[in-house]
């Protein structure tokens, strides 16, 4: 049976502070995204998930993006060690959380860095980006850990956008979908649709045709309606100003053993 829990964690105060590296930085409204990010568990919740909260880390301006701290496959929990110095402290509050829920813990050593918003599943199939935040040690890494439960390693190179799924998602057929203009190496995907906004590159799969993903995104959310998907769509417009998107506000837990 796959279980449906999703680990959040609730925006510091000092949000404004967190990084951004592809884009200009703008004003970050912090009250208007606590508002949001509750709209975006609300969203979990209302499809059948269980939102987690993992401890608050109110002195790491970006912990909100709780993604970024840990890659799952099947029960096992790898740790990261990201790229960014400044975020390592957020990892200590979600080994804490996966350890409760009973996975299998392991971690990302020096000098390996990985972060989870460079690695999208898709079936057995883990893609790692390798770009910014995540070296070749940690993909080295990642490997080590994930090839013995069944997985394929498909390192992907990244330079347009801060993460692997700043760029490209895939829906629940399998199909990835990505804005091509922030794309490295489309032709690594296979299966691939290319999708007319940045935003749209990004998808959560909530369970049967059901996809969340951001309002800034229409054009995108009325592809998919057309090809028989049903868009849930959340205002993230706070943390889009930090390099966010919808998969990085969550980590889904689907292959917990009961």
């Amino acid at each position: 049976m796959p279980s449906k829990k999703a680990l959040v964690r609730r925006p510091s105060p000092r949000l404004a502070e967190g990084l951004v590296t592809h884009i200009e930085r703008a004003e970050v409204d912090v009250d208007l995204a606590v508002e949001q990010w509750e709209a975006y568990g609300e969203a979990l919740r209302a499809h059948g998930w269980e939102t987690i909260e993992v401890d608050p880390a109110d002195d790491c301006p970006d912990s909100v993006f709780v993604e970024d701290t840990v890659v799952m496959y099947k029960n096992v929990a790898l740790i990261a060690r990201p790229g960014a110095a400044s975020r390592r402290d957020e990892t200590a509050g979600i080994e804490e959380a996966v350890a409760a829920l009973g996975c299998s813990v392991n971690w990302v050593w020096e000098p390996g860095t990985l972060e989870g918003g460079d690695v999208l599943k898709v079936g057995d199939t883990v893609f790692v980006g390798r770009g910014g935040r995540t070296n070749a040690a940690g993909v080295q890494q990642l490997r080590a850990a994930f090839e013995p439960l069944g997985a394929r390693v498909v390192s992907v190179p990244v330079s347009k956008v801060l993460h692997l799924k700043s760029a490209v998602t895939a829906l629940p057929d399998g199909t990835v979908v990505g804005h091509i203009p922030k794309m490295d190496a489309p032709s690594l995907f296979g299966r691939f649709l290319p999708v007319p906004e940045e935003s749209g590159a990004h998808v959560v799969l909530l369970g049967g045709d059901k996809l969340l993903m951001a309002a800034s995104a229409p054009k995108t959310a009325e592809l998919y309606a057309d090809l028989g998907y049903e868009p849930v769509v959340v205002d993230i417009s706070e943390f889009e100003k930090l390099e966010g998107c919808v998969t990085c506000l969550s980590v889904r837990l689907r292959e917990l053993y009961a």
